[in-house]
C-alpha cells in the first residue's frame, strides 16, 4: 500500500474485490464438487458392471446357475403366511447379495425366512446366477424379472408406461442436467445438490414404482416387509409382524421426529412444490413424512384401500403439470397415496441418512435394526463414507471367485 501511495479507501476496495473473488472462485469449486459427485453416484462402478456380465456368462454356461429357485418341494412356501416374507426389487446383485445375507445372519429363525428378489429383464441371468451358486440357506430365496409377473401388463400400469416414454421426462432424467438444474447466483450447494439428485434416471425406473403393486404382484401374502438394496439388516426383524398397525396398511418409521435436524427433519413441504395450487389445496406442508426403505405393510388391509389408483393419479398430475408437483422420485406419490394408512413405528427399526451426511453417529448406527445408505455416497461406490462402508461390507464374501476377480472395493 505505502510503495503504490494508496489511500486507505483504495486499499480497503482492492482487499474486498481480492475477498468476493476467492469467494466466487470457492463457490465455483464447490459446485464442481457436487457435479462430479453426481455422475459418481449415478455411473455404475467397473467392478460391478463385471460382476454382473460374469455372473450372466455363468447362467449361459452352467447348469447349476440356472437350477430352479427355490427347489420344487419348497414351492408351496412362497405363499406361506407362517412364514416371514421380505420383497427386495433391485437391478444390483451386489447390493442384493448383502441386504439377504444380513437378513439371514441377524435373523433368530432364518429358516422361516423367505425373499421375494425382484430384478430388471437384462439383471435377470446374472441374480439368479448368484443366488443360485451362493445359495443362504436356511432361508428360501426366490428371484423372478418383472417380466415375469403376469399382472405387469401395460394395460395394468398405462401411467408408468407413460412416465418412462414421455419424451419431456426423459429429457428430464437422461438430459444434460447440469444446464437443467439452474445454476443461478441464488443457488445455494444444498439445493443445487437436491436437484441433481431429482433428476437421477432411477426414478424413473419400474423397479423404483414397484413396491406400490404388491398386493397384486403377491395376491396369497397378508404381510410382507419391503426392503431397499441400499439396507443393511443388523437385528431379527421378525417382531415386525407382530406390531398391531391398528387397521393402518404401512407400518413405517416417521421422518421429522428425531434430534438429526438432517435426516428428521423432513416434512411435507420437503417434498412438494406449494406454490401450485393443486398441492396446496390438497396438501399441508407441516404433515410428516415417513421413509421409504423398510416398511412392513399389511396386504389384506391394502386391498381394501384406493392406495394404487390413488398413486396413479398423481403420477398423471404430475405429468400433466410438467413435473411442478414435485421432482424427486417416488416418495411423493406414495407420500400422498399413503396418507390415513400409515402406522407409525420406533425409529430404532430403520436408521436413515447414511449415504448423504458423514457426521452420523457409529454408536447409533451400532443399535438400528435396519441401517439405511440413502443418498448418493453408497457403499459400494468410491464416494461411501469411510466410516460407515464396515457396516455393510462385513456382508460382502471377499474370498468369492466373482467378486475376487471382478476387483471389488474393499
Amino acid at each position: 500500500m505505502k510503495n503504490n501511495k494508496h489511500s486507505a479507501k483504495d486499499f480497503a476496495l482492492i482487499l474486498k474485490a481480492m475477498m468476493e473473488r476467492s469467494e466466487r472462485e470457492i463457490r465455483e469449486l464447490k459446485f464442481s464438487e457436487l457435479m462430479n459427485k453426481h455422475f459418481a453416484a449415478s455411473a455404475i462402478p467397473k467392478g460391478i458392471h463385471c460382476f454382473s456380465l460374469r455372473l450372466t456368462d455363468e447362467y449361459s454356461s452352467n447348469a447349476h446357475a440356472r437350477k430352479q429357485l427355490p427347489s420344487p418341494e419348497l414351492l408351496p412356501l412362497l405363499s406361506d403366511n407362517s412364514y416371514y416374507h421380505f420383497v427386495l426389487s433391485t437391478d444390483n446383485i451386489l447390493a442384493a447379495a448383502v441386504v439377504v445375507t444380513s437378513a439371514v445372519q441377524s435373523s433368530l429363525k432364518p429358516e422361516k425366512i423367505v425373499f421375494h428378489v425382484i430384478t430388471d429383464k437384462k439383471t435377470y441371468a446374472g441374480m439368479h446366477s448368484w443366488f443360485a451358486l451362493n445359495p443362504v440357506s436356511p432361508a428360501i430365496i426366490e428371484v423372478k424379472s418383472v417380466h415375469q409377473f403376469d399382472w405387469l401388463t401395460r394395460e395394468n400400469i398405462p401411467v408408468l408406461e407413460a412416465v418412462e416414454n414421455h419424451y419431456g421426462i426423459r429429457n428430464y432424467y437422461h438430459g444434460n442436467h447440469v444446464s437443467g438444474s439452474n445454476l443461478s447466483d441464488t443457488t445455494t450447494p444444498r439445493k443445487f445438490a437436491s436437484k441433481l439428485q431429482a433428476r437421477s434416471p432411477k426414478y424413473i425406473s419400474l423397479l423404483n414404482h414397484l413396491r406400490i403393486y404388491l398386493p397384486e404382484l403377491f395376491p396369497n401374502l397378508d404381510k410382507l416387509v419391503f426392503l431397499d438394496d441400499d439396507v443393511v439388516i443388523q437385528r431379527d426383524l421378525s417382531p415386525l409382524w407382530e406390531i398391531d398397525l391398528n387397521g393402518k396398511v404401512n407400518g413405517a418409521v416417521e421422518t421429522c421426529k428425531g434430534e438429526d435436524e438432517w435426516v428428521m427433519s423432513k416434512r411435507f413441504r420437503t417434498y412438494f412444490n406449494f406454490s401450485h395450487l393443486l398441492i396446496a389445496k390438497n396438501l399441508n406442508p407441516d404433515e410428516c413424512a415417513w421413509a421409504y426403505g423398510m416398511n412392513i405393510f399389511d396386504l389384506r388391509e391394502w386391498r381394501k384401500t384406493n392406495i394404487r389408483d390413488t398413486y396413479h393419479t398423481w403420477l398423471k398430475e404430475n405429468l400433466e403439470s410438467n413435473l411442478t408437483l414435485w421432482k424427486l422420485g417416488t416418495l411423493p406419490p406414495a407420500l400422498i397415496a399413503f396418507r390415513g394408512h400409515v402406522h407409525p413405528i420406533d425409529p430404532s427399526w430403520h436408521m436413515l441418512g447414511l449415504g448423504y451426511q458423514n457426521k452420523t453417529d457409529i454408536e447409533n448406527v451400532k443399535k438400528a435394526a435396519v441401517i439405511h445408505y440413502n443418498g448418493q455416497s453408497k457403499p459400494w461406490l468410491e464416494i461411501g463414507f469411510e466410516h460407515l462402508r464396515p457396516f455393510w461390507t462385513k456382508y460382502v464374501n471377499y474370498s468369492n471367485d466373482f467378486i475376487r476377480n471382478c476387483h471389488m472395493l474393499e
